[in-house]
C-alpha cells in the first residue's frame, strides 16, 4: 500500500501525521509512506527525521482581508495543486491521509482532481478552514474531539477517533527517561512548553518558575520557549549571568516522549496535540488555554482532562504567573495530588486512536 501524508506548519498538524503514518508502518512495513508539505523549517527538521521523504508543494494561508491578498492566495494554491498533481502522479498513492493546515490544501485538491480517496483527520474542537471545505468529498472524516461534529455540514462520513499519538508516549519508564536526561530520581521536575512557536505567557510562566526553583535541591525545570522567543530569552537571561544548573531552557523539545516521561508536572497550552500527548504519558498538566483560537477550543481541549481530575486550567490574566506559582507550590506540598493527576491524565488517553483509522482507511479505500 502507499499513502501520502500532509498537513504541517506546526506539531500540531505534523505529528498526528507522523503518528498515523507509523501504525501504517507498524501493521505493513512494506508500506510505502511520503509526506507533503510546504518545506517550512520546522517541517524539514521533524518529517526526514522521523524517516518519511519530504515533498514540497507551493501553499499560502487564506487571507480574505485584501483582494490583492485573496488573488495571491488563489495563484498559489493553483500552483501549488499543479506540483501536487505532478508527485501524485508518479508516487501513485492508494490514499492521502491529511492533517490540516493551509499546506494541506493543495494535496487534497490533487486528490480530488486525480479520484485519489482523501481521509481528513481534524484535532481540534473547532474544525480548521481547510478541513471544514474539504470534508464534503473525504472519504472519511475523523475527529480528536466529538464537539467538532456540529460544524460539519454532512456528518455522514465523520467518524470520532479521537487525536493520534505516537506510539512513544506511552509505556515508558520514568527511572530510565530521568536517567538517560540525567536527573535525579526524586527531583520534581516541571515542564514548560509553549509549542514549537512559543507563547508569551508560558515563556512569562516559564522564567517565574525557574527563577523560583533555581539552584533549589530536589527541582529541575525544563523550559522550551519555542523558536520565536528563544534568542532573545536566551541573550537576556546570560547578559544576567542566569544560568542554573537544574533549569534547561531551549527553543524547541524536539524529544518531548522522554522529556514528558520523566517529567512530574506539564505547563502548557492546550492545544489539541499537547493534550492528547499528556494523556498518553499519563502526565499531570496546568493548562493555559491561549484566549487568541476559534471557539475557544483550546479550553474544551483542556476542560475534556480537567473533568476527569488530571488537569488544572488557568486562564489568561494579569496575575497568571502568580496564580500558576501558587498552584504549584500546593502541588509540590502535597505529592499525592500528583500521582492522583497523574492516574487520572492517563485515563483520558486517547489509546485507540491510529487503530480506529488503520482500520477505516483499510476497509474503505478501495
Amino acid at each position: 500500500m502507499r499513502i501520502v501524508l500532509t498537513g504541517g506548519i506546526t506539531g500540531g498538524h505534523i505529528y498526528p501525521a507522523l503518528a498515523i503514518g507509523d501504525k501504517f508502518k507498524a501493521e505493513d512495513p512494506s508500506c510505502e509512506i511520503i509526506f507533503i508539505a510546504k518545506g517550512e523549517p520546522l517541517e524539514k527538521q521533524i518529517i526526514p527525521a522521523h524517516g518519511y521523504p519530504l515533498y514540497e508543494v507551493d501553499s499560502t494561508w487564506l487571507d480574505r482581508s485584501d483582494p490583492k491578498r485573496l488573488v495571491t492566495t488563489l495563484r498559489r494554491t493553483m500552483k501549488g495543486t499543479r506540483d501536487a498533481v505532478k508527485i501524485l502522479k508518479k508516487f501513485r498513492p492508494d490514499a492521502v491521509i491529511s492533517t490540516g493546515s493551509f499546506v494541506s490544501v493543495p494535496v487534497v485538491l490533487a486528490a480530488q482532481r486525480l479520484r485519489i480517496p482523501v481521509y481528513l483527520h481534524e484535532q481540534n474542537g473547532f474544525p480548521g478552514v481547510s478541513n471544514r471545505m474539504a470534508a464534503g468529498k473525504a472519504r472519511k472524516v475523523f475527529l480528536g474531539f466529538e464537539s467538532a461534529r456540529q460544524y460539519f455540514k454532512s456528518t455522514d462520513n465523520i467518524i470520532y477517533s479521537g487525536n493520534p499519538v505516537r506510539s512513544e508516549f506511552a509505556g515508558r519508564d520514568i527511572t530510565e527517561d530521568r536517567k538517560a536526561l540525567g536527573i535525579p530520581d526524586d527531583d520534581l521536575v516541571i515542564l514548560v512548553f509553549g509549542g514549537s512557536l512559543g507563547s508569551e505567557t508560558t515563556n512569562q510562566v516559564g522564567e517565574a518558575i525557574a527563577r523560583e526553583y533555581a539552584d533549589k535541591d530536589g527541582y529541575t525545570v525544563i523550559w522550551g520557549t519555542g523558536k520565536n522567543y528563544y534568542d532573545k530569552i536566551k541573550e537576556r537571561l546570560d547578559g544576567e549571568g542566569f544560568a542554573p544548573e537544574n533549569v534547561r531552557i531551549s527553543a524547541f523539545i524536539d524529544d518531548m516522549p522522554l522529556q514528558l516521561s520523566a517529567s512530574d508536572l506539564l505547563i502548557s497550552r492546550s492545544g489539541a496535540l499537547s493534550t492528547a500527548e499528556t494523556t498518553m504519558a499519563g502526565k499531570a498538566a496546568i493548562f493555559i488555554p491561549s484566549p487568541n483560537v476559534t471557539a475557544d477550543h483550546q479550553y474544551y481541549n483542556a476542560k475534556a482532562v480537567a473533568d476527569e481530575g488530571g488537569a488544572i486550567i488557568v486562564r489568561e490574566s494579569d496575575d497568571i504567573t502568580d496564580r500558576v506559582l501558587s498552584i504549584v507550590r500546593e502541588l509540590d506540598s502535597d505529592r499525592d495530588i500528583l500521582k492522583s493527576m497523574s492516574e487520572a491524565s492517563r485515563k483520558v488517553a486517547p489509546t485507540e486512536a491510529t487503530d480506529i483509522i488503520y482500520k477505516t482507511v483499510m476497509e474503505t479505500y478501495r
